[in-house]
């Protein structure tokens, strides 16, 4: 089957799908976007993700391109043409084509893009074994709570990990604190088994999978601090774990190449990430 995308109003295969050179998210990065995954053909927190959306394009000024009962059936045409079953859909907003200038246009029109790809969940493996995270300096912007597709910090933190054989790298603010990963929310567990994560600031982009994880951890009645911790208390823990829409919850096992506790996924994550399976599993 091949892949088809919407552009600007437009169903268009995926090969041919293309926007304007002067279109503003190309030239400044100037949109935002989101990740909806796809769980039995049917989407995973969409509500949540749309009402992010929302958000982000407020904090920048950006007009709605249409209204949410319209954006659900885009998105869900997409899907079905696409025939996916268990994979992402993406979204992108920008304030849309106009000839360059920093400041905003008076006449664009937002351009909302949106495509859809089958894609498996992460290697189980990882689930079991734990994944290894790096600690990098944070060189973002100071909104990183808005779903900016301007991601070249990211870019350049998730290159990082990968040339050291790690899944994320955790970025760390002048204070020596967690923000959270390039693609991900940052976690952990004390020895009072309190789950610990930074609240939500401008420092940090507000996971919809994190969301979840807070809805579960108050359902089981489990402990939470909504504050943020150090590489040294992360490194001290008996746990670490991470969370992101593609990535689920994995558990951390090595931080800059040392072992969290004994080196194995620990047991409050475990049963975490086995709460969110059963919470995506009933979107479908």
């Amino acid at each position: 089957m091949s892949r088809v995308a919407y552009v600007a109003g437009q169903y268009l295969p995926h090969r041919q799908a293309a926007v304007h050179i002067e279109d503003r998210g190309y030239q400044f990065g100037d949109g935002v976007y989101e990740v909806i995954a796809v769980t039995g053909g049917h989407l995973v927190d969409e509500g949540r993700h749309l009402a992010r959306l929302h958000r982000s394009l407020t904090e920048l000024r950006i007009n709605q391109p249409m209204s949410d009962s319209a954006l659900k059936i885009v998105i869900r045409e997409v899907v079905r043409r696409n025939g996916v079953d268990t994979g992402i859909v993406y979204l992108q907003v920008t304030r849309g084509v106009a000839p360059r200038d920093h400041a905003f246009p008076k006449a664009a029109k937002p351009v909302l893009v949106v495509t859809s790809r089958r894609s498996r969940p992460p290697d189980p493996r990882l689930g079991r074994e734990g994944i290894a995270v790096i600690t990098i300096p944070d060189i973002r912007w100071q909104r990183c709570d808005i779903k900016s597709i301007a991601l070249v910090a990211a870019v350049l933190g998730k290159q990082q990990a990968r040339e050291a054989s790690a899944y994320e790298a955790w970025q760390v603010d002048r204070e020596g604190q967690v923000t959270e990963g390039t693609s991900t929310n940052a976690w952990i567990v004390t020895a009072d088994n309190t789950v610990v994560t930074r609240a939500t600031d401008h420092a940090i982009l507000n996971g919809v999978t994190r969301a979840a994880i807070l809805d579960i951890i108050h359902r089981e009645g489990y402990r939470l601090d909504e504050r943020p911790f150090t590489v040294a208390e992360a490194k001290a823990a008996p746990e670490a774990f991470l969370t992101s829409t593609t990535a689920d919850l994995l558990p951390i096992v090595r931080i800059d190449g040392a072992p969290v506790a004994d080196g194995k996924p620990g047991p409050l994550s475990r049963k975490l990430r086995d709460a969110y399976f059963r919470h995506a599993a009933a979107a479908a």
